[in-house]
């Protein structure tokens, strides 16, 4: 089985003295896959973008953003959880070059509206490895306060937006089809809670219960996609999941995987303060 990172494929490598600092920011002791702005992801890697959606604004979503490489090509999402920080996918980040930013309150990528903040600091889980195996989830501080209003993250105490069929929303600028396009507005798309047990039964050993939630229809035709990695997944005012990774997108029996955001939110709480 193919799985597939849901971010633009690579567009920068890490090595020499860049690699030296990069790894110290973020912290990590192994390599790790980013995003990028050309071909589709190579096979063997897991993928994610909106697939089967519709419009959104950041009027609504005012906290949901995405993230920049240095030719100002988007590639991941995230979300605001502070004035000065956002909330994405360790694979979207880690080893990253510099000169990322992040854009928010901007609904069309070809516009100039909203805010551009420049990337200082990085900090990924340092359990990360892979989005396959779990704690995909990093913290971006940046060079300037955004004014948006931040998302809560969702905590162990949210035990119930986790339930298998619960609504949810996931948000994002990438491809409308699996192998498409990018999208050049942001769109919305909801998929429901899957259950442990069906996500298991699509993904086996590689789909963890602590450290994931899947979410989609078991017919398919609602999804995450290639440009969405590090996007929110939200219920019930709080960010529940961030977009990770899956097979293809949109399939049947196959629903998206994202990061439990509760799992992690302590960690990711103390890289708020």
């Amino acid at each position: 089985m193919t799985h597939t990172l849901r971010r633009r494929t690579r567009w920068w490598s890490v090595s020499g003295a860049f690699a030296a600092a990069a790894l110290a920011s973020v912290a990590i002791t192994a390599p790790a896959v980013a995003g990028a702005a050309a071909p589709e992801p190579t096979s063997g890697a897991p993928t994610t973008k909106i697939v089967g959606g519709e419009a959104a604004s950041t009027a609504e979503y005012p906290w949901v953003v995405y993230l920049t490489d240095p030719g100002g090509n988007q590639f991941c999402g995230g979300t605001i959880a502070a004035a000065d920080k956002v909330v994405t996918a360790a694979h979207c980040v880690a080893g990253a070059a510099p000169q990322l930013t992040v854009v928010a309150g901007r609904d069309d990528k070809s516009s100039t509206d909203g805010t551009e903040a420049e990337v200082r600091d990085v900090w990924v889980h340092p359990q990360f490895q892979n989005a396959s195996t779990g704690s995909d989830i990093a913290v971006l501080t940046l060079d300037r306060e955004l004014t948006q209003t931040p998302l809560p993250l969702a905590s162990r105490q949210d035990a119930g937006l986790y339930e298998p069929g619960a609504a949810t929303t996931v948000l994002g600028w990438g491809t409308t089809t699996e192998g498409g396009s990018p999208s050049r507005t942001l769109r919305q798309a909801h998929p429901p809670i899957s259950s442990d047990q069906d996500c298991s039964n699509a993904y086996g050993g590689q789909f963890d219960p602590a450290a994931m939630v899947c979410a989609g229809l078991p017919e398919g035709g609602e999804d995450s996609c290639q440009g969405d990695s590090g996007g929110p997944l939200v219920a019930d005012g709080r960010l529940i999941g961030i977009v990770s990774w899956g097979n293809g997108c949109a399939r049947p029996g196959t629903p998206g995987v994202y990061t439990r955001v509760s799992t992690y939110h302590d960690e990711v709480q103390a890289q708020l303060g």
